[in-house]
This record gives C-alpha cells, sequence and structure tokens, in this order.
C-alpha cells in the first residue's frame, strides 16, 4: 500500500507537470523577453517567504490559512514521492512525519471552506473555488488516513481498510489537477514563474521600481492590443492571479462605482488568452455599472472593445494610484497592464476619452494641457520677485513649479513655500516661460509619443542650466523627473517640498513652535507615498507644526486615492460617486478638521468636495504659521 501511495503521489507530479506546459504553452505566445532563470529561481525563496507573506500576513486569517494548506500540501507530497526509497517506506518515523503534513494539510482544507462558507464575501470569488476545499480535503484527508494506517501495518502491507482512503487520495488528487489545469491552484505554478521572472525586481526585499517603461516608438506595434502583445511573463503574471480580492478592496475607482475592478480587468486578460468568458467564467464582482462587452477573445484578438473582453470604460477610470499593486500577494502590475492597454488605444487607434484627447492635442500644440501662456505659470508668485535662471545660468535649487502653478490656491502654496526658503536662506531661482509640462498626463493617459515630445523638451531646457537640485511641491512632477527621465538620459537630485522642509526644520535653518489647532489628518499623495515611499518627512513636519495628528483608516503606503491620477478627472468617467468625496469621507471618520496635503492635484481635488468638509491646507502652509522668525 506504501507503494501505491508513492506512485499516487508520483502520479499527481507528473499531472501538474504536464498542465504547467499547456500553461507555459499559451504564455510564450506573448512578446518574448529575456529572464536571468538562474538569478531569478535563486531568489524565489525569499520573495515567496518573505516579500509575498509580507502581503499575506496584513489579512491575519487568510496568512493561518495559507501557511498550513501550501505548506502542508506541498510538503506532504514531496514527502511521499520520497518513499520510493524503501528504507523510507517502513520506517514509523518517516510515515509519521508524513501524516503531521497532511494533518496541516487538512486543517488548511478547512480553512479555505471557512472562507466561503456559509456566504461567499463580495470580494472573492466563487465559481471553482467553491468546491476547491473538497479537492484539497479529499487528498489530504485520504494521504492522512493512508499515513495512519502504514504507521498501523509497518512494512507497507496491504489491508482492505486502507481501500477507501486510496480512493479518497486519488479522487482528490484527480480534482486538484483539474484545479491546476483550469482553476485557481494554477497560480501556485504561475506566481513561481512570475516571482523568478517578475518585471520589477527591484520591488522585492523592501525596494521600489514605479516607474513605466519607456516605449520603443520605432517598433511596427505600440502597446497592447491583444493578449499576444504583453510580455509573456505579465500573461503568466495575471494567471498567478488567486481572484482574493485584495485589489478591489483598495481600489477607489471601484469604491465610487466607476467602471473598474482591477480583479475582473486581470481575469478578463486570462479567459481572452483562453477564447473567452465561456471557457472558465468568472465569478466575482464585475466592474460597476460597465456596459455588457460580447466577452469575445483569443490570444491575437483585440481585448478592448464591446465586441471583446473590456467595455473602453473600465480602461479609462483607473487613476494609476498603484493601490491594487500595493496589496496584491502575488505582486501583480495591474497599472503596468492598463498603461499598455492605455498605449495601445492611444497609439495605434487614437481612440481616447474626448476631454483626454483635447488635453493632449493642447500639450503637443504649446507645451501645456491647459493650453495656457506659458509665461502665467509664475504669475502667483509675481509679488515675491522669484528669480528666473537663464540658459546657461548657475544656481543651488531649481523650483519645478508643475502643472498646478497656473491655479490660484496652488499659488498659495508656492508662496508658502518660497517665503521658507528664503528664510532658510536658500538660493533658488525657477524657469518661468522655459517650464514646460513634464509630460506626467500624456504617459499616464499611454500618448508615449506626446510624453517623449515634452520630456525631451524639459530634459534639453534643464540641461542647459546648473543647479544641485530639483525641489518641487507636485509628486507627479517629482516621480517624473527622478524616476523617469533618467531612460531618456535626464539625471537629477529631485526633491519634494516636504523633504526639503523636512531637512531645514531637522538641521535647524527653520525653528518652529507646534500651533494649537484642531486635529490635522495628512492625505498621502499616491505619487509621493506609494510611488516614491515617502511618508515620513510629511509627518514629522505636521508633528513639529501642528498640536494635534490623527491618522485615517487608510494611510501611508496603504493611502486612498484622492480621485486626480492617471487623467480619471478629464477622461470623462461615470461613477455612483465621487472619489474625494469618499476619502473626505475618512477625514471625517478620524476626526479631522484640517486635512494636509502635499499635492495640487490632491488640493484641487479634496478642495472640491461640497461642505461641511474639513478644511484642505498645505504642508507648507501649515509650517509658515508655525515658522518662529528671529
Amino acid at each position: 500500500m506504501g507503494l501505491v501511495l508513492v506512485c499516487l503521489a508520483w502520479g499527481l507530479a507528473a499531472g501538474v507537470l504536464l498542465a504547467a506546459r499547456g500553461l507555459a504553452r499559451r504564455w510564450r505566445q506573448g512578446r518574448p523577453v529575456r529572464v536571468d532563470w538562474v538569478a531569478g529561481l535563486a531568489a524565489v525563496p525569499r520573495r515567496y517567504l518573505v516579500d509575498v507573506h509580507h502581503v499575506v500576513e496584513r489579512r491575519p486569517e487568510a496568512a493561518r490559512m495559507h501557511v498550513p494548506t501550501a505548506g502542508g500540501l506541498l510538503a506532504g507530497s514531496v514527502a511521499l514521492m520520497l518513499a520510493v526509497l524503501p528504507a523510507l517506506r517502513g520506517s514509523r518515523v518517516y510515515w509519521a512525519v508524513v501524516a503531521v503534513l497532511f494533518a496541516a494539510a487538512l486543517w488548511g482544507a478547512i480553512l479555505v471552506r471557512r472562507r466561503r462558507r456559509p456566504v461567499v464575501p463580495s470580494f472573492l470569488s466563487a465559481g471553482m473555488f467553491l468546491w476547491l476545499p473538497a479537492a484539497l480535503g479529499a487528498y489530504a484527508g485520504g494521504a492522512l488516513l493512508l499515513a495512519l494506517g502504514m504507521l498501523a501495518v509497518p512494512g507497507g502491507g496491504a489491508s482492505p481498510l486502507l481501500l477507501a482512503p486510496l480512493l479518497l487520495a486519488v479522487g482528490g488528487a484527480g480534482g486538484l489537477l483539474v484545479q491546476f489545469a483550469r482553476g485557481p491552484m494554477r497560480h501556485a505554478f504561475a506566481g513561481t514563474v512570475w516571482l523568478a521572472a517578475h518585471a520589477r525586481p527591484g520591488r522585492f526585499g523592501g525596494g521600489r521600481d514605479t516607474a513605466l517603461r519607456p516605449l520603443d516608438l520605432d517598433a511596427p506595434r505600440l502597446g497592447a492590443l491583444a493578449p499576444s502583445d504583453f510580455a509573456w511573463t505579465a500573461l503568466a503574471s495575471f494567471d498567478a492571479c488567486i481572484q482574493c480580492g485584495r485589489c478591489e478592496q483598495a481600489c477607489p475607482a471601484f469604491a465610487a462605482g466607476q467602471r473598474l475592478n482591477p480583479k475582473a480587468l486581470i481575469q478578463d486578460l486570462v479567459a481572452a488568452t483562453r477564447g473567452g468568458s465561456a471557457a472558465e467564467p468568472y465569478s466575482g464582482s464585475p466592474a460597476p455599472n460597465a456596459p455588457p462587452v460580447a466577452c469575445r477573445g483569443s490570444m491575437d484578438a483585440p481585448v478592448i472593445g464591446v465586441d471583446a473582453m473590456i467595455h473602453p470604460d473600465t480602461l479609462w477610470a483607473c487613476t494609476t494610484c498603484r493601490a491594487c499593486v500595493e496589496e496584491c500577494p502575488m505582486m501583480i502590475e495591474h497599472v503596468d497592464a492598463i498603461v499598455d492597454l492605455r498605449r495601445g488605444q492611444a497609439l495605434m487607434l487614437g481612440q481616447v476619452r474626448p476631454g483626454a484627447a483635447q488635453a493632449l492635442r493642447r500639450m503637443r500644440d504649446s507645451a501645456e494641457p491647459g493650453g495656457r501662456p506659458l509665461a502665467a505659470r509664475a504669475d502667483g508668485l509675481a509679488a515675491l520677485d522669484v528669480p528666473v535662471l537663464p540658459e546657461g545660468g548657475e544656481t543651488d535649487i531649481l523650483l519645478w513649479l508643475g502643472e498646478g502653478a497656473f491655479d490660484l490656491r496652488y499659488g498659495r502654496t508656492l508662496q508658502a513655500l518660497v517665503r521658507l526658503m528664503r528664510l532658510a536662506g536658500l538660493r533658488f531661482a525657477i524657469l518661468g516661460e522655459a517650464e514646460t509640462d513634464c509630460g506626467d498626463l500624456a504617459r499616464r493617459l499611454g500618448d508615449e509619443a506626446t510624453f517623449h515630445l515634452l520630456a525631451g523638451e524639459a530634459i534639453a531646457t534643464l540641461k542647459a542650466r546648473t543647479f544641485q537640485r530639483i525641489v518641487t511641491a507636485d509628486p507627479h512632477a517629482l516621480h517624473v523627473l527622478r524616476n523617469e527621465y533618467p531612460a531618456l538620459g535626464g539625471h537629477w537630485t529631485v526633491q519634494h517640498h516636504t523633504a526639503l522642509l523636512d531637512e531645514l526644520v531637522t538641521g535647524g535653518a527653520l525653528r518652529l513652535a507646534p500651533r494649537d489647532l484642531p486635529p490635522v489628518a495628512y492625505h498621502d499623495p499616491c505619487y509621493l507615498g506609494r510611488y516614491n515611499g515617502e511618508i515620513a518627512a510629511p509627518r514629522r513636519l505636521l508633528d513639529a507644526a501642528c498640536g494635534t495628528r490623527v491618522e485615517m483608516e487608510r494611510h501611508g503606503m496603504r493611502s486612498m486615492c484622492c480621485g486626480g491620477g492617471g487623467g480619471n478627472p478629464i477622461s470623462d468617467v461615470d461613477g455612483a460617486a465621487r472619489i474625494p468625496d469618499l476619502r473626505m469621507a475618512q477625514a471625517d471618520a478620524a476626526g479631522a478638521a484640517i486635512v494636509a496635503v502635499g499635492c495640487p492635484g490632491c488640493t484641487a481635488m479634496l478642495e472640491g468636495v461640497p461642505a461641511p468638509r474639513p478644511e484642505v491646507r498645505d504642508i507648507a502652509e501649515l509650517v509658515l504659521d508655525a515658522v518662529v522668525t528671529a
């Protein structure tokens, strides 16, 4: 009987390899990319046990389920395969170890069932997940009983009492093979491949890698129109999705009833590679209020459109905030996939939303999405007589004003920042009308050609001047200048204004006395927090400038977007609610009377929420109020 059990384990392994071969054959229809398999596979254990489980453990109940299920199933099966060695088959200690491992797997199967019984939570998918516990339980339970039988019958003698457990284990193994080939268990293999061949290895070990990759504009096909346009590693990442719903719960567009559910988007991409949704019906929450589509697809067929898998409205609802990416335990790059699809629509088909098309045209014509004269950007600072750095000029700090500088409200932020820099004795200047748009909006909308045009102009302007660093109060400009211009030849030290002010306060150049203010909550801008990892400096400033600071439920790396990124405000996206309204409700729930911000986009979005609501103040304004002057 012991030998039969060993054959079952090896048969299961052979079936898994055949199913994995089928998955790999499908992925290979994607765009080829070079992978360092030696380094990637060597890094998988740490990436899985540290990086993946760091995210999994944010839901303690999921971690408690995952460890015995995955650990017990894998370790128990490998242990059974080792029983080809006669010495192990005759060892009671060995069979005791096998029994313990499958007991853990059986407990895991029970926990898997509890997640969806008696009611499936809205963020979880149903379908094949509902009978996954039965397959897990049958295989683990049958193997456990057989291992206990081998303890009772030393030497591996057959017993009629072990026939039922054997049949149970065989049936469970068959069920697991189906789950692996067509169901959620395929994420075990796909996830391992994705972790080894991840498109952003810099994300692991606590690092950050958030810059969009440049596009070769001379390539015959730009962006992604069909699944085969994605890198094959991206196709593997889509199959790595276990439909846990964390991205869905984190997505601001989904929360506002806009036509995007990141989980459904990934599953639609998977279905497209398999021939449409009929091949494997999606059983989770759909994109809210999304119009119906034909749900037809193939590896080479268009994936966006009413006759395809994904409605165009879904594509433009994304704010590119990376909340979905931050919450994904398999570290899937949802935003990269969305931008690739936007690139295909914008560059190959010329199909973007009307408001976005108008902004892109203005950027190409006048290097400014609003079509306003570039000389007017610094009008808000006219009374402060800020020097303009000419071509060939030199200064210590170049103050990059950003797109928001045309707005009078953001002008108050810049005025406060300039006053603080002068109080600290800094030497700085602005570009004046030489400052063009940095291209962030064009790039998020998928128009890589316009981004390259704008970036080329900005890089040439910056290279014609000498300075030690760039400071900006716009996190979107910060991200592009710091992280995305280097790939195009622009290398500078770029600093957010809160980091500069924190440096000045810490170094004693500015002295603050905390003001007696009502509770202040800090709203983390996505492009400062999740994109650039800067969450501590703004809080240190607020602690030094304000009496009482409170945290909203979603803060830091897990903060909620204001709704202003990714071209969302100009893409005419419908929804049941407004994202900034939801965010201000979270500030109210935290007891905040003031919401501190560090981004002109966040300021505009949050101040657009109707009263009564908390007051919105930039950190620079709060710091200026708290400065102790000589």
